[in-house]
């Protein structure tokens, strides 16, 4: 046994014991209630403030505040989790009026969830401001960049993958295995940039930053996360795994190179499901175990369509491919069966409903990638039934070599087709795993609906009006204040909103609100009864220029 073997095997072991799933968890925390509760006003300051959620959560360094009614922060800045409540010590005695406590917490599945209520002491005042505090709105750069590095990451599995299988199984012994290594190298190299890609756009997502907003605290709280945790693993499968390379590059990889090979792939896999929505699923062994079928299945399958259009459809003979293209189209048919019953497992877990599926973006994006994936099925099909057609094919040499030559173009055409859609359908898949998960919106509405956001303008301002779930009982109001154009937030003064239904009679109701930051005010509200209600929003952005505006919103 080799050192590079041995040290591979020793990695292999490590990393399989540390990617072991966690227990269950749900998805995307929700506020449940609060002790003080919001907008009560109490006889005597508590000694902490218990926020309490749906999940257990984690704090956000510096983003769970209490702030005085003189602007001050009352909070100890020692904030703990115990299980799904959020303890936040206070310290001495406040001034009497009315307290904000604002927070940002990371759920289960590795996401930032903001929010913020009001309390007060013995009188009601102006409610304060947190400029510094939680940003509820995530800088899209951010949320984008990661999105980018995942698909540089799916990228990478496929060219390690690809190469690394196919030499390892079907490569002709007397082609040079220079490309297909470097290949894989390029592949690991992809992997290696993306995970560490990943672990620096973690430290601003969960803190609410910018692209260039990253701490050393922020780093530490990363890392020494689950999220972290797997990706640090997914490094080291990378390097392990790039060790083996060099005996299958010599076509003199062993049983136990393989095995380890094959283990190593295994593993490295599950990182993604570990670091996202399927490990905070209501059956996170199912999940996993789906998405990373579904990851390896992928990998498989397109990064060995990339080394026949990239390799064998080129250098390989007719009669070598005669004896390749068989083996290969039992694999393919394997990979596309396995990625259907995994992709159908996950889409049950995290969508549940057919009216979650056409009425949440998680639901749609599924959608569109199930429309991609049946292009390239039907490509696949081609490629199959040409393949069955003319493998093994004539035995004489002038036929065969007119023969190839044709085969061989219907396959690159095939191929590539199928390799084009896929490069779309990993752009689709890195927008959905940043995207909440359907059952995540669902649960938060207490029954099938959804979130509904609309834009409303004046000649001073314009505002977004985000309301959740929008089914009647309780709902959560977002306004954000942008400049007419949208192009950019714009400081408020004073927020004032009410709703009513004028066609159940249903006169104007207060929508209690708080200003989280300038341009930001959050409250609740809870509807009687469904229909479409009027919301009208009074913005006022200095001492005398003030607008109203009103925003349309339907009510399950």
């Amino acid at each position: 046994m080799s050192w590079r073997t041995l040290l591979a095997a020793v990695t292999l072991g490590g990393l399989t014991v540390l990617a072991l799933p966690a227990g269950p968890a749900s998805a995307h925390a929700t506020l449940v209630g609060s002790n003080p509760t919001a907008d009560v006003v109490v006889d005597a300051l508590p000694g902490e403030v218990v926020v309490t959620f749906t999940e257990p959560v984690r704090p956000v360094a510096d983003k769970v505040r209490v702030i005085a009614p003189d602007g001050g922060r009352l909070d100890t800045g020692k904030v703990t989790a115990r299980g799904a409540d959020l303890v936040i010590p206070l310290r001495g005695n406040g001034p009497r009026g009315t307290y904000l406590v604002s927070y940002r917490v990371i759920s289960a599945d590795n996401h930032p969830i903001s929010g913020g209520f009001a309390f007060s002491y013995g009188e009601v005042t102006a409610t304060p401001t947190d400029d510094a505090g939680a940003d509820v709105q995530t800088d899209p750069l951010v949320k984008h960049t990661m999105s980018a590095a995942r698909w540089i990451g799916f990228l990478g599995l496929i060219l390690l993958v690809g190469p690394a299988l196919v030499l390892l199984t079907l490569w002709p012994a007397r082609l040079p295995t220079t490309g297909p290594v470097r290949l894989a190298l390029a592949g690991a190299g992809l992997v290696a940039v993306s995970a560490l890609l990943e672990l620096y756009l973690q430290i601003p997502y969960t803190s609410g930053g910018d692209l260039l907003d990253a701490t050393t605290d922020g780093a530490g709280d990363v890392l020494g996360s689950t999220y972290g945790a797997a990706h640090l693993i997914r490094l080291a499968a990378v390097a392990a795994a790039v060790l083996l390379l060099r005996p299958v590059a010599g076509l003199r990889a062993g049983r136990l190179d393989q095995a380890l090979l094959i283990g190593l792939s295994v593993v490295g896999a599950a990182t993604w499901p570990l670091s996202g929505h399927p490990s905070a699923s209501p059956v996170p062994a199912l999940t996993v175990v789906a998405d990373a079928a579904h990851l390896a299945a992928m990998a498989v399958w397109v990064g060995g369509l990339v080394m026949l259009f990239g390799f064998l459809l080129r250098h390989a003979d007719h009669r070598e491919l005669g004896v390749i293209m068989p083996v290969w189209s039992g694999w393919a048919l394997l990979a596309v069966t396995v990625l259907v019953l995994a992709g159908t497992a996950q889409a049950l877990v995290e969508i549940g409903t057919l009216g979650a599926l056409t009425g949440t973006l998680y639901g749609r994006l599924v959608i569109v990638k199930v429309c991609l994936f049946a292009v390239i099925l039907a490509a696949a099909a081609y490629a199959r039934s040409v393949t069955n057609r003319n493998y093994p094919a004539a035995t004489d040499d002038a036929d065969e070599e007119v023969a190839g030559a044709t085969v061989r173009r219907r396959l690159r055409i095939g191929v590539l087709v199928e390799i084009g859609v896929v490069v779309l359908v990993l752009g689709v898949t890195s927008v959905l795993v940043q995207t909440t998960p359907a059952r995540s919106v669902e649960a938060a509405a207490g029954r099938p609906g959804r979130p509904v956001e609309v834009r409303v303008s004046s000649n001073l301002f314009q505002v977004v009006v985000d309301v959740s779930p929008a089914r009647t009982g309780i709902n959560t109001v977002h306004l954000y204040a942008r400049k007419p154009d949208g192009s950019a937030p714009l400081k408020v003064v004073e927020w004032k909103a009410t709703v009513a239904l004028p066609s159940k009679e249903v006169e104007p109701i207060t929508v209690p609100l708080v200003a989280l930051t300038p341009d930001h005010a959050s409250g609740q509200i809870a509807f009687p009864t469904a229909g479409t209600w009027d919301m009208r929003v009074t913005v006022r952005v200095d001492d005398i220029n003030q607008a109203t505006v009103t925003a349309r919103i339907p009510v399950g």
